[in-house]
């Protein structure tokens, strides 16, 4: 079973800036659509940003002008660069997989997506 690694995130001031990757050891995800979720103590798993196999971008309301998702094919990693930094910004972060295709055009639900990384923290102190 495919399952994605994450590197990055940790611990920064409210302002600062943080860079997610996260590596498809198997190099299958090609071409699917990826995206990034967070889930908040007690919140729900939410979408932060999706991008699909022709590059195309969205983000969640909260995140735009401040977080830019993209990735590398030919590496096979995907990447969230986190930029003014807010503690509301602190979760555990996640990336993911939508090879059903069910996400559509948009970010989608957690439910859409069935390949998962492990989580990483990242916590912004104010």
């Amino acid at each position: 079973q495919v399952q994605l690694m994450q590197s990055g995130g940790g611990s920064v001031q409210s302002g600062g800036s943080l860079k997610l990757s996260c590596t498809d050891p198997t190099y299958i995800l090609d071409g699917y659509t990826l995206a990034w979720f967070r889930q908040a103590p007690g919140n729900e798993r939410e979408g932060v940003a999706s991008i699909d196999g022709d590059g195309m971008t969205k983000y969640t309301e909260s995140v735009k002008g401040r977080f830019t998702i993209s990735r590398d094919d030919g590496e096979s990693t995907l990447y969230l660069q986190m930029n003014s930094l807010r503690s509301e910004d602190t979760a555990l972060y996640y990336c993911a997989a939508d090879t059903y295709g069910l996400a559509g055009g948009g970010i989608g639900t957690k439910e859409d997506y069935n390949v998962w990384g492990q989580g990483t923290q990242v916590t912004v102190s104010s």
